[in-house]
């Protein structure tokens, strides 16, 4: 996973902290209402009530601005610490269906779609809004699912390339809901609906994958 930036020197503590998120909060409510590329500092700062120095010292300029503020949605993203230990068939479906839960549940979550909207919106007048979101945001997920194929490869159930076999998993996982979610043509799936839909990539998955 891509770091998240370092903060920058100013405040200490808490205070600092909590003058960091309320101008990621502003800095994303910007670029959502106005676009990444037409969104100034001065409007940022503004919003954040704080001055452009003040800005500057704690997050950065603009870009960095987009790089926390995706870092900060990808860490939910990591690694769980309760995924379940890979041993069988049956605790590999468990992680792939537990992980896939969790990516569908947090990149569904509309504030996310908006982020993704925003990448495609701004394409050609700011791509630096796409590459962070792909370089932080998805390579997050992929990272982890490579993580868990790699651990599977380790037990014996799995042959192959992790990135591809990453790859497939999300393509199973997903189908056509980005895209419909991204056109605003269907509803975010409920928590029950997202259990279903990642328990039974899981069973695609290792149905095309069958022990040797």
């Amino acid at each position: 996973m891509a770091s998240t930036p370092t903060t920058k020197p100013g405040r200490e503590g808490g205070e600092e902290t909590a003058v960091r998120d309320r101008i990621l909060d502003a800095a994303f409510e910007a670029f959502m209402e106005s676009g990444y590329a037409t969104t100034s500092t001065l409007e940022i700062a503004t919003r954040a009530r704080v001055s452009k120095r003040e800005l500057y010292a704690v997050v950065g300029n603009k870009q960095e601005m987009l790089v926390a503020a995706i870092s900060r949605r990808a860490q939910r993203l990591d690694l769980p610490a309760d995924l379940p230990m890979i041993r069988d068939r049956k605790t590999f479906a468990q992680a792939l269906a537990s992980f896939g839960t969790k990516l569908v549940q947090e990149v569904s979550e509309p504030r996310v779609i908006a982020v993704f909207r925003l990448a495609i919106g701004e394409a050609v007048r700011a791509p630096e809004v796409a590459r962070a979101v792909d370089s932080i945001g998805r390579e997050t997920a992929r990272t982890v699912l490579r993580t868990i194929m790699g651990r599977a490869q380790a037990a014996g159930l799995l042959t192959g390339r992790p990135a591809e076999l990453a790859q497939q998993f999300v393509g199973l996982l997903w189908g056509d809901l980005m895209i419909s979610l991204l056109l605003g043509v269907a509803e975010r799936p409920t928590p029950g609906e997202i259990a279903r839909r990642a328990r039974q990539a899981a069973a695609d998955f290792l149905e095309l994958h069958p022990l040797k």
